[in-house]
């Protein structure tokens, strides 16, 4: 098997390369742009996998800046079709503390200024013209995928949370006082900045998606005191590195062969052309 090839990704993997062996690092020209980063392709339990920092090395990619398009286009082209999406939110809920892990089952988009779909009918630069399409969302994660980690998370000892709604953020500011009031007032669970547009884009390529949210701090209407610092957030998420990465290295070795996926995402384009290529 090609060193250039991988059939489950990893975003938001700052780091999580390092524990691999025989890693290589590979970059990826898209319809779309650069990704993020290189992406650094190696095996783990018996699986090629490939990572992506979603921020870049160095976390210099603010949620809004950062490629989406190019970042799930370059992980399809590398044979890619499940995709683990691991992030940092807020918890909206007083029992959502810091330490939880969250395995949503939807979101909410309240993001302002991101392209969210590869079929806008726009030209581009390789001269193909996209289709304008209508995909079904109406549950974003890939329910086989959830299944795992969840499993996984609870064998591993992580009372995970088994479903609840993700509101995704413009950012990079944390939501006002205000905001997180009304955001917890509408039933959902957690708030964060980078979950969409990815599932979307996902389900738009066929992939699998499944996000493993890490809960890092309660978000400003849940909490008392000055608000959330953005160093807070990375003391404890650098607190549970090492659990979240060992339950996505487990996840990674359940989930389906590529020829085995029987799941809506892998479908998700049937009975409609795409009018491009797909990698």
């Amino acid at each position: 098997m090609s060193e250039s090839r991988a059939d489950i990704g990893v975003i938001g993997g700052s780091g999580f390369y390092s524990f691999l062996d025989d890693v290589t690092e590979i970059s990826v020209d898209t319809p779309y742009g650069a990704p993020s980063d290189s992406l650094f392709v190696g095996e783990l339990a018996g699986r090629r996998v490939a990572f992506l920092p979603r921020h870049g090395r160095g976390h210099h990619l603010p949620p809004a800046r950062i490629n989406y398009r190019a970042n799930l286009w370059a992980l399809r082209s590398l044979g890619v079709r499940q995709v683990l999406g691991p992030c940092a939110v807020g918890g909206l809920r007083a029992e959502y503390g810091p330490g939880t892990l969250l395995v949503p089952d939807q979101l909410v988009d309240r993001t302002k200024s991101r392209v969210q779909t590869f079929y806008d009918g726009e030209p581009r630069a390789d001269g193909q013209r996209p289709d304008v399409l209508h995909l079904t969302f109406a549950d974003p994660y890939c329910p086989v995928g959830r299944s795992v980690a969840l499993a996984t998370a609870r064998e591993r000892g992580w009372a995970a949370v088994d479903g609840g709604t993700m509101c995704v953020i413009e950012g990079p500011r944390f939501s006002t006082r205000a905001e997180s009031v009304w955001h917890a007032a509408q039933g959902w669970s957690v708030v964060g900045m980078t979950g969409h547009p990815e599932a979307v884009l996902a389900r738009e390529l066929e992939l699998c998606y499944t996000s493993l949210a890490l809960v890092t701090d309660l978000d400003a209407g849940a909490e008392v005191g000055e608000g959330v610092s953005h160093a807070e957030v990375l003391e404890v998420f650098a607190q549970n590195i090492g659990r979240l990465r060992d339950v996505l290295f487990d996840v990674v070795g359940r989930l389906p062969e590529t020829g085995e996926r029987d799941c809506l995402c892998a479908g998700a384009l049937m009975g409609q052309t795409s009018g491009i290529d797909l990698p």
